[in-house]
Protein backbone atom coordinates (compact mmCIF):
# COMPACT_ATOMS: atom_id res chain seq x y z
CA UNK A 1 0.00 0.00 0.00
CA UNK A 2 1.52 3.48 -1.13
CA UNK A 3 2.48 5.45 2.20
CA UNK A 4 1.04 8.76 2.96
CA UNK A 5 -2.36 8.15 0.90
CA UNK A 6 -5.91 8.10 2.80
CA UNK A 7 -7.88 5.47 1.35
CA UNK A 8 -11.29 6.90 1.87
CA UNK A 9 -14.55 4.98 0.83
CA UNK A 10 -15.31 4.22 -2.87
CA UNK A 11 -17.19 6.99 -4.00
CA UNK A 12 -19.67 6.40 -6.79
CA UNK A 13 -21.63 9.86 -6.60
CA UNK A 14 -22.36 13.45 -4.96
CA UNK A 15 -25.35 14.33 -3.08
CA UNK A 16 -25.46 18.61 -3.24
CA UNK A 17 -28.27 20.94 -2.23
CA UNK A 18 -26.26 23.62 -4.76
CA UNK A 19 -23.81 24.27 -7.58
CA UNK A 20 -21.26 26.56 -9.35
CA UNK A 21 -22.94 29.10 -11.76
CA UNK A 22 -21.06 31.85 -13.93
CA UNK A 23 -22.39 35.15 -13.54
CA UNK A 24 -20.38 37.82 -14.98
CA UNK A 25 -17.14 35.41 -15.76
CA UNK A 26 -16.79 34.11 -12.54
CA UNK A 27 -17.74 30.74 -11.25
CA UNK A 28 -19.66 31.01 -7.64
CA UNK A 29 -21.38 29.12 -5.52
CA UNK A 30 -25.40 29.22 -5.74
CA UNK A 31 -27.89 27.33 -2.98
CA UNK A 32 -30.82 25.58 -4.16
CA UNK A 33 -33.65 24.36 -2.38
CA UNK A 34 -33.73 20.44 -3.33
CA UNK A 35 -31.43 17.47 -3.50
CA UNK A 36 -29.45 16.51 -6.89
CA UNK A 37 -27.78 13.78 -6.81
CA UNK A 38 -24.88 13.39 -9.29
CA UNK A 39 -21.91 11.62 -10.69
CA UNK A 40 -18.59 12.45 -10.18
CA UNK A 41 -17.98 13.66 -14.11
CA UNK A 42 -18.34 17.01 -15.21
CA UNK A 43 -19.29 18.98 -18.73
CA UNK A 44 -19.40 22.86 -19.16
CA UNK A 45 -22.60 22.84 -17.17
CA UNK A 46 -21.30 21.45 -14.16
CA UNK A 47 -21.69 18.07 -12.13
CA UNK A 48 -24.22 15.74 -15.06
CA UNK A 49 -26.90 14.18 -13.03
CA UNK A 50 -26.30 10.74 -11.80
CA UNK A 51 -29.63 8.12 -13.05
CA UNK A 52 -30.23 7.00 -9.52
CA UNK A 53 -31.25 11.10 -9.51
CA UNK A 54 -34.49 10.22 -11.23
CA UNK A 55 -35.49 7.61 -9.23
CA UNK A 56 -35.65 9.12 -6.45
CA UNK A 57 -38.01 11.72 -7.41
CA UNK A 58 -41.77 11.19 -6.53
CA UNK A 59 -42.58 12.36 -10.48
CA UNK A 60 -41.02 13.61 -13.42
CA UNK A 61 -39.90 17.13 -11.97
CA UNK A 62 -40.48 16.80 -8.58
CA UNK A 63 -37.92 18.40 -5.96
CA UNK A 64 -36.23 15.90 -4.44
CA UNK A 65 -36.25 17.10 -0.84
CA UNK A 66 -35.82 13.27 1.23
CA UNK A 67 -33.67 10.28 0.20
CA UNK A 68 -34.07 6.74 1.57
CA UNK A 69 -29.92 5.63 2.78
CA UNK A 70 -28.43 3.93 4.47
CA UNK A 71 -24.77 3.76 6.72
CA UNK A 72 -21.67 2.23 5.37
CA UNK A 73 -20.04 1.83 9.12
CA UNK A 74 -21.41 1.21 12.28
CA UNK A 75 -18.68 3.78 14.26
CA UNK A 76 -20.51 7.30 13.13
CA UNK A 77 -17.03 8.97 13.58
CA UNK A 78 -15.77 7.05 9.90
CA UNK A 79 -19.38 8.35 7.64
CA UNK A 80 -19.36 11.55 8.85
CA UNK A 81 -16.06 13.19 9.50
CA UNK A 82 -15.95 16.95 10.42
CA UNK A 83 -12.79 19.65 10.69
CA UNK A 84 -11.77 22.86 11.06
CA UNK A 85 -10.20 23.04 7.16
CA UNK A 86 -8.07 25.58 5.35
CA UNK A 87 -6.72 24.92 1.74
CA UNK A 88 -4.84 26.51 -0.43
CA UNK A 89 -6.82 28.34 -2.75
CA UNK A 90 -3.99 27.77 -5.75
CA UNK A 91 -3.76 24.81 -5.76
CA UNK A 92 -6.51 23.16 -3.97
CA UNK A 93 -4.32 20.92 -1.25
CA UNK A 94 -5.28 21.10 2.36
CA UNK A 95 -2.94 23.04 4.14
CA UNK A 96 -4.11 22.77 8.22
CA UNK A 97 -7.17 20.20 9.06
CA UNK A 98 -8.16 20.62 12.78
CA UNK A 99 -11.00 20.11 15.60
CA UNK A 100 -10.32 22.87 18.01
CA UNK A 101 -7.85 20.96 20.06
CA UNK A 102 -5.01 20.22 17.88
CA UNK A 103 -4.18 20.26 13.97
CA UNK A 104 -2.15 18.56 11.19
CA UNK A 105 -0.76 21.29 9.21
CA UNK A 106 1.43 21.57 6.32
CA UNK A 107 4.89 23.37 6.48
CA UNK A 108 8.35 24.15 5.31
CA UNK A 109 9.56 21.02 7.32
CA UNK A 110 6.52 18.45 6.66
CA UNK A 111 3.29 18.04 8.49
CA UNK A 112 3.34 18.81 11.94
CA UNK A 113 0.51 18.01 14.80
CA UNK A 114 0.21 21.73 16.24
CA UNK A 115 -2.51 23.61 18.83
CA UNK A 116 -5.75 24.78 17.35
CA UNK A 117 -7.41 27.19 18.86
CA UNK A 118 -10.35 27.60 16.38
CA UNK A 119 -10.68 29.44 13.30
CA UNK A 120 -11.61 32.46 15.84
CA UNK A 121 -8.25 32.37 17.45
CA UNK A 122 -6.16 31.15 14.94
CA UNK A 123 -3.74 33.21 13.31
CA UNK A 124 -3.40 31.67 9.48
CA UNK A 125 -7.45 31.20 9.76
CA UNK A 126 -7.66 35.41 8.97
CA UNK A 127 -9.48 35.99 6.27
CA UNK A 128 -12.47 33.81 6.78
CA UNK A 129 -11.05 30.87 4.92
CA UNK A 130 -10.70 28.66 7.51
CA UNK A 131 -13.80 26.91 8.01
CA UNK A 132 -16.38 23.77 9.05
CA UNK A 133 -15.82 21.32 6.34
CA UNK A 134 -18.01 17.66 7.43
CA UNK A 135 -18.11 14.86 4.58
CA UNK A 136 -20.67 12.52 5.06
CA UNK A 137 -20.81 9.10 3.36
CA UNK A 138 -23.99 7.26 2.06
CA UNK A 139 -25.42 4.23 0.66
CA UNK A 140 -27.92 5.09 -1.88
CA UNK A 141 -29.55 1.51 -3.34
CA UNK A 142 -28.30 -1.96 -3.42
CA UNK A 143 -26.41 -1.78 -6.20
CA UNK A 144 -22.76 -1.34 -4.98
CA UNK A 145 -22.58 -2.25 -1.31
CA UNK A 146 -19.38 -0.96 -0.55
CA UNK A 147 -19.66 2.12 -2.86
CA UNK A 148 -20.93 5.57 -1.39
CA UNK A 149 -22.74 8.91 -2.20
CA UNK A 150 -20.77 11.92 -0.73
CA UNK A 151 -22.82 14.83 0.52
CA UNK A 152 -20.20 17.46 1.60
CA UNK A 153 -21.08 21.08 4.04
CA UNK A 154 -19.59 23.60 5.34
CA UNK A 155 -22.82 24.58 7.09
CA UNK A 156 -22.88 24.57 10.98
CA UNK A 157 -26.41 23.30 11.44
CA UNK A 158 -26.17 20.27 9.06
CA UNK A 159 -22.69 19.46 10.61
CA UNK A 160 -23.95 19.87 13.69
CA UNK A 161 -27.99 18.31 13.08
CA UNK A 162 -25.82 15.24 11.58
CA UNK A 163 -23.33 14.64 14.01
CA UNK A 164 -26.14 14.59 16.65
CA UNK A 165 -28.04 12.31 14.74
CA UNK A 166 -25.48 9.72 14.09
CA UNK A 167 -24.51 9.32 17.99
CA UNK A 168 -28.35 9.21 19.37
CA UNK A 169 -29.22 6.48 16.70
CA UNK A 170 -25.80 4.98 17.26
CA UNK A 171 -26.93 4.71 20.97
CA UNK A 172 -30.70 3.78 20.72
CA UNK A 173 -29.89 1.21 18.03
CA UNK A 174 -26.91 -0.71 20.25
CA UNK A 175 -24.52 0.42 17.74
CA UNK A 176 -26.24 -0.73 14.68
CA UNK A 177 -25.66 2.20 12.47
CA UNK A 178 -25.15 0.47 9.11
CA UNK A 179 -28.13 -1.29 9.19
CA UNK A 180 -30.73 1.24 10.19
CA UNK A 181 -33.32 2.28 7.64
CA UNK A 182 -32.53 6.23 7.24
CA UNK A 183 -33.43 8.67 5.19
CA UNK A 184 -31.64 12.02 4.66
CA UNK A 185 -33.75 15.14 4.54
CA UNK A 186 -33.92 18.74 3.47
CA UNK A 187 -34.93 21.10 6.19
CA UNK A 188 -35.17 24.73 5.98
CA UNK A 189 -35.65 27.72 8.78
CA UNK A 190 -35.28 31.13 9.13
CA UNK A 191 -33.11 33.05 11.72
CA UNK A 192 -32.30 36.92 12.02
CA UNK A 193 -28.78 36.19 10.49
CA UNK A 194 -30.69 35.40 7.45
CA UNK A 195 -32.77 38.22 7.54
CA UNK A 196 -35.72 36.55 7.75
CA UNK A 197 -34.93 34.53 4.46
CA UNK A 198 -35.18 30.77 4.21
CA UNK A 199 -32.28 28.83 5.05
CA UNK A 200 -31.23 25.04 4.35
CA UNK A 201 -29.98 22.49 6.09
CA UNK A 202 -29.65 18.23 5.97
CA UNK A 203 -30.96 15.86 8.61
CA UNK A 204 -30.96 12.39 8.93
CA UNK A 205 -34.03 10.48 10.07
CA UNK A 206 -35.67 6.89 10.31
CA UNK A 207 -37.80 6.00 6.55
CA UNK A 208 -40.73 7.77 6.63
CA UNK A 209 -43.49 5.69 7.57
CA UNK A 210 -41.13 3.50 10.16
CA UNK A 211 -40.99 4.25 13.65
CA UNK A 212 -37.94 4.35 15.81
CA UNK A 213 -38.63 0.85 17.15
CA UNK A 214 -39.48 -0.28 13.75
CA UNK A 215 -36.23 0.76 12.48
CA UNK A 216 -34.40 -0.64 15.27
CA UNK A 217 -35.97 -3.79 14.88
CA UNK A 218 -35.28 -3.97 11.16
CA UNK A 219 -31.81 -3.35 11.66
CA UNK A 220 -31.47 -6.16 14.10
CA UNK A 221 -32.80 -8.14 11.98
CA UNK A 222 -30.76 -7.31 8.95
CA UNK A 223 -27.53 -7.74 11.39
CA UNK A 224 -27.83 -10.71 12.34
CA UNK A 225 -28.61 -12.26 8.63
CA UNK A 226 -25.42 -10.59 7.39
CA UNK A 227 -23.89 -12.28 10.46
CA UNK A 228 -25.40 -15.62 9.43
CA UNK A 229 -24.31 -15.07 5.93
CA UNK A 230 -20.16 -13.94 7.25
CA UNK A 231 -20.05 -10.73 6.68
CA UNK A 232 -17.67 -9.11 9.16
CA UNK A 233 -18.89 -5.04 9.65
CA UNK A 234 -16.19 -4.85 12.33
CA UNK A 235 -13.50 -5.70 10.21
CA UNK A 236 -15.06 -3.55 7.39
CA UNK A 237 -15.02 -0.31 10.03
CA UNK A 238 -11.68 -1.26 11.12
CA UNK A 239 -10.25 -1.82 7.92
CA UNK A 240 -11.91 2.09 7.22
CA UNK A 241 -10.35 3.50 10.26
CA UNK A 242 -6.71 2.24 8.95
CA UNK A 243 -7.07 3.71 5.96
CA UNK A 244 -8.33 7.10 6.97
CA UNK A 245 -5.16 7.07 9.25
CA UNK A 246 -2.54 6.00 6.17
CA UNK A 247 -2.82 9.72 5.02
CA UNK A 248 -2.24 13.36 6.81
CA UNK A 249 -4.98 14.66 4.72
CA UNK A 250 -8.56 13.11 3.56
CA UNK A 251 -8.67 15.53 0.35
CA UNK A 252 -5.60 14.91 -2.33
CA UNK A 253 -5.03 18.45 -4.65
CA UNK A 254 -7.05 16.63 -7.26
CA UNK A 255 -10.31 16.86 -5.29
CA UNK A 256 -9.79 19.45 -3.53
CA UNK A 257 -9.67 22.02 -6.45
CA UNK A 258 -13.41 21.43 -6.86
CA UNK A 259 -14.24 21.25 -2.95
CA UNK A 260 -12.30 24.94 -2.89
CA UNK A 261 -14.43 26.23 -6.13
CA UNK A 262 -17.55 24.99 -4.57
CA UNK A 263 -17.18 25.49 -0.93
CA UNK A 264 -14.77 27.91 -0.46
CA UNK A 265 -15.15 30.40 -2.35
CA UNK A 266 -12.70 33.41 -2.63
CA UNK A 267 -15.22 36.39 -1.97
CA UNK A 268 -17.35 35.39 0.71
CA UNK A 269 -19.04 38.88 0.26
CA UNK A 270 -20.76 37.57 -2.92
CA UNK A 271 -22.97 34.62 -0.64
CA UNK A 272 -22.02 31.61 0.74
CA UNK A 273 -20.60 28.57 -0.48
CA UNK A 274 -23.12 26.06 -1.79
CA UNK A 275 -22.45 23.54 1.33
CA UNK A 276 -23.33 26.06 3.28
CA UNK A 277 -26.38 26.67 5.78
CA UNK A 278 -26.95 30.59 4.67
CA UNK A 279 -28.54 32.05 2.11
CA UNK A 280 -26.80 34.50 -0.38
CA UNK A 281 -26.18 37.76 1.12
CA UNK A 282 -25.75 40.90 -0.68
CA UNK A 283 -22.19 42.64 -0.37
CA UNK A 284 -21.66 44.22 3.31
CA UNK A 285 -20.50 47.55 3.51
CA UNK A 286 -16.76 46.69 4.45
CA UNK A 287 -17.21 44.88 1.23
CA UNK A 288 -18.29 47.94 -0.96
CA UNK A 289 -15.47 50.28 0.92
CA UNK A 290 -12.49 47.88 0.10
CA UNK A 291 -13.89 47.48 -3.46
CA UNK A 292 -14.13 51.34 -3.67
CA UNK A 293 -10.87 51.91 -2.61
CA UNK A 294 -9.23 49.51 -4.66
CA UNK A 295 -10.60 51.06 -7.59
CA UNK A 296 -9.67 54.60 -6.77
CA UNK A 297 -6.21 53.18 -6.11
CA UNK A 298 -5.94 51.45 -9.66
CA UNK A 299 -7.50 54.88 -11.04
CA UNK A 300 -4.25 56.36 -9.94
CA UNK A 301 -2.43 54.02 -10.93
CA UNK A 302 -3.16 54.13 -14.45
CA UNK A 303 -3.48 58.03 -14.68
CA UNK A 304 -0.19 58.68 -12.47
CA UNK A 305 0.87 56.06 -10.47
CA UNK A 306 3.93 53.97 -10.84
Amino acid sequence: MLKGLALTPPVIGRISIGKVVEKDGRRLPEKDDEFTVTSQVQNREGWITHPIDETLRPSVGAKLRSIPVRLLFDDADLSLRANYTLFDRGTGRPMCVGNGETCKRSTPSGVQTLPCPSPEGCEIAKGGHCRPYGRLNLRIGDDDELGTFVFRTTGYNSIRTLSARLRYFNAVSGGLLSTLPLELRLRGKSTTQSHRAPIYYVDLTVRAGMSLKEAIANARTESQSRQACGFDQGALDEAARHGFAAGAFEESEEEGGPVVEEFFPDDFDHGQAAGSDCSVTKPGLAAKLNRKAASVQRAGVVSGGE
